[in-house]
């Protein structure tokens, strides 16, 4: 069965901090330092699900949650910011993250966007391989300041919207 995108909120709440626990799984202090945001992101999204359904939606495969991805659309129509985006790890390397930001940029340039931007961090390979694959543009790299002794340099995409 191929994957479908639905709304975040059509799944139990906690679903994306448990997707983000998992997918960050690789390196204990990622999860250390960022659990208590996750589980707060998660919640806004809940608790506000008319900004969950403009600004994000779920991946599912077999009526499985298996990935998400959000933005903030605050600065619209200037630019978008790519927030959380991640699949969890027994689904990664199927093409089920590229597909993903395939389907966020599409629904990005349907709000308007003129361009969308995206960070990662040097350890995250697949996450710059993701954003390569659907589009996005390397503009540059510069030092990450929350967690450089184990995330890397943090690493600047965009796709201008034309």
């Amino acid at each position: 069965m191929d994957i479908e995108f639905r709304k975040i909120t059509e799944c139990p709440r906690g679903t994306l901090a448990a997707l983000l626990q998992d997918a960050y799984s690789f390196e204990p202090r990622f999860a250390a330092f960022w659990q208590g945001q996750w589980r707060e992101f998660d919640d806004f999204f809940y608790d506000n699900p008319h900004i969950a359904e403009f600004s994000g939606f779920m991946t599912l495969l077999n009526d499985e949650p298996i990935g998400f991805v959000s933005w903030n659309p605050s600065h619209l129509p200037e630019y978008t910011e790519v927030g959380h985006n991640c699949i969890a790890t027994k689904y990664k390397g199927n093409g089920y993250g590229k597909a993903q930001m395939q389907e966020a940029v599409r629904r990005i340039k349907e709000q308007g966007a003129r361009k969308i931007i995206v960070w990662t961090n040097e350890r995250l390979i697949s996450a710059q391989r993701t954003y390569e694959s659907a589009g996005f543009q390397f503009v540059k790299k510069s030092e990450e300041t929350i967690c450089p002794e184990y995330a890397g340099q943090r690493i600047h995409y965009e796709i201008v919207v034309r």
